[in-house]
């Protein structure tokens, strides 16, 4: 690493990204499991919209990719839909 002050502020900033990064990617992943274990329709009908949101504020943040972020939203809503029936 170069020693000097705008790399050494880069790489403070870089390390405070990839931790937020790291909680937001987790804490996403947590409630999508959350969601896949939930049998009842009415239950999983009322959380698929806060954890589409989650997803999609990953895409947008640069964390995940939009088409992954499409796929997983994707198969949760098939997985709600499922449940429904």
């Amino acid at each position: 690493m170069a020693n000097h002050k705008a790399t050494k502020k880069d790489v403070r900033q870089s390390t405070k990204r990839r931790d937020r990064n790291r909680y937001y990617g987790k804490t996403t992943r947590n409630a999508i499991r959350d969601l896949q274990a939930i049998k009842g329709s009415n239950e999983a009908g009322e959380k698929l919209p806060a954890v589409a949101s989650m997803i999609d504020k990953l895409a947008k943040r640069g964390v995940i990719h939009k088409n992954k972020a499409a796929n997983l939203k994707s198969k949760l809503t098939k997985k709600v839909n499922t449940l429904a029936k």
